[in-house]
């Protein structure tokens, strides 16, 4: 059934009979009390019913208005309620924020940052995603999503957070792999992959050279955690290609040795991905200014 008559008209209505006179409800309006006046009359008339007995002084319901004001004044206080949550929102750093990132990022640092977050908001809730692989941030209602490499979604804002650089390493207990001086030569050598770096990038240190290796048919393993690719390399399964931060102490400490030391990996950023800048709850706004602040420059 198509209404013949403005919902803010009955809003209006509403407004009116909660405060028992034309003039009360036009001043919480900044409204004319006329104006008022005439649209509860073309609401009146819409509706074909009288809703209000008006004299000199003040106002009154009719029985119709009365069933009126009981079916609607339930709906128009929940409306408030739910624009008072919406207010909050702006206002205030409580509710919910859905993040999604690489688990190896969550290990590093990120959940240090997090947790030292919530402790700063105590009402503020996280639900954490996390997948080294391109999560659908629309099925899973995303607000916030870190990734590494260049962000490929569109119409999201992407900051730049920190940087990431890869290496070739290999445990020490296979010292000779330590003979490789070109990328060239891995198809000779079994290989640890971390998912989803499938393609390895590399470039020389003095000459710039660029070389791209793709690893097949040599794979002795392929796991989408780079801590347990860590270990694998570590046990002698393979060479690996895995971010500078995180080996670096295993190589300092002679348990993973440098491969091709004159190779290495670009500088790829890791971003922090986020649909709006400017509507945004203050819960959102608040852990976005946290994380680029508290962000390591390399991990």
């Amino acid at each position: 059934m198509q209404l013949k008559y403005s919902l803010d008209d009955l809003r209006l209505f509403w407004l009116v009979a909660q405060a028992g006179s034309f003039r009360a409800a036009a001043e919480q309006l900044a409204m004319p009390p006329s104006t008022l006046s005439r649209r509860i009359n073309a609401l009146e008339q819409s509706l074909g019913l009288r809703l209000l007995h008006r004299d000199a002084h003040r106002i009154s319901l009719t029985g119709t208005g009365q069933q009126y004001l009981a079916r609607c004044g339930p709906l128009f206080h929940e409306l408030q309620d739910i624009a008072g949550d919406m207010q909050a929102d702006k206002q205030q750093p409580v509710g919910l924020i859905r993040l999604t990132a690489p688990a190896n990022t969550m290990h590093r640092w990120l959940a240090a940052a997090l947790q030292q977050f919530q402790l700063m908001h105590p009402k503020i809730e996280l639900d954490i995603r996390l997948s080294n692989w391109v999560l659908d941030v629309g099925e899973h209602a995303i607000d916030l999503a870190i990734r590494v490499g260049e962000p490929k979604l569109q119409g999201w804002i992407a900051r730049p957070l920190t940087l990431v650089q890869s290496v070739l390493c290999a445990s020490s207990c296979q010292s000779h792999w330590r003979q490789i001086t070109h990328p060239a030569e891995l198809v000779d050598y079994p290989l640890v992959i971390s998912n989803p770096v499938r393609q390895w990038r590399l470039t020389h240190q003095g000459s710039g050279e660029l070389f791209e290796y793709r690893p097949q048919g040599n794979i002795r393993l392929a796991v989408d955690d780079l801590n347990s690719a860590q270990q694998a390399i570590e046990a002698g399964i393979g060479i690996g290609y895995l971010p500078q931060r995180v080996v670096e102490e295993q190589i300092s400490r002679g348990l993973l040795l440098p491969v091709a030391p004159d190779w290495r990996g670009p500088l790829r950023h890791t971003y922090l991905l986020y649909r709006d800048r400017d509507n945004q709850p203050l819960r959102l706004r608040l852990l976005i200014e946290h994380l680029l602040a508290v962000a390591p420059p390399e991990y």
